[in-house]
């Protein structure tokens, strides 16, 4: 199976031809796709000029699809590598086990959904780096009351999240599924009331 940098290659071989670049700017997704698969080629494409069906793009703007999502992967790996070093210092000095925090850090490791978005026709419209290091700033600070991605305050509580956990706060801005460590317990509360009224409102 080859890795993210074998198909970047790929992307980026002027002798291959345009339906496997494409292809293989799909298969890229697989190893890294900061909002789920879906989404994350959703926003490629909208940023980037390419039609979502199109088998034969432009190969300068799969090219400057590809930039965006390798800069992204750097930040994230970046931040891993740091992640990775802070728990092997955890684990010299006697905690052995790992926190809520760390647990949604499980779920996202490698890079997928990293930042979720619960409907793949909804995210952000900032390049993916950017995201990525708003959020985590937000996961090195304290707590918050807003989205760490868009600064909205509109987080609501959705039951039907398409993968684990299967229910959590999402925001309403940028339509991210926004991880609990950077919530305040008062916005997670202030979440599941919103979900409530929703509720209230169809009855």
């Amino acid at each position: 199976m080859a890795g993210f940098r074998s198909l970047a290659r790929q992307v980026r071989d002027p002798r291959c031809d345009l339906a496997l670049r494409r292809h293989s700017l799909r298969k890229c997704l697989e190893r890294f796709a900061p909002y789920g698969h879906r989404a994350t080629w959703d926003h490629l494409c909208s940023r980037h000029g390419i039609a979502p069906e199109d088998r034969n793009p432009d190969p300068a703007r799969l090219v400057a699809a590809l930039g965006e999502l390798e800069e992204a992967r750097a930040v994230w790996l970046a931040y891993e590598r740091d992640f990775a070093e802070r728990r092997r210092r955890e684990k010299h000095d006697g905690l052995r086990r790992p926190g809520s925090f760390d647990d949604w850090h499980r779920r996202t490791w490698g890079g997928n959904g990293i930042v979720r978005c619960a409907d793949p026709g909804v995210h952000p419209a900032d390049p993916l780096a950017v995201v990525l290091r708003r959020l985590i700033t937000a996961l090195e600070a304290a707590p918050s009351a807003v989205c760490p991605v868009c600064a909205e305050r509109r987080i609501v509580w959705r039951q039907d999240l398409d993968r684990e956990p299967w229910s959590g706060p999402v925001c309403s801005g940028c339509g991210i599924a926004v991880p609990r460590p950077v919530l305040t317990h008062e916005a997670l509360r202030a979440a599941r009331r919103a979900r409530g009224r929703e509720l209230a409102s169809v009855a």
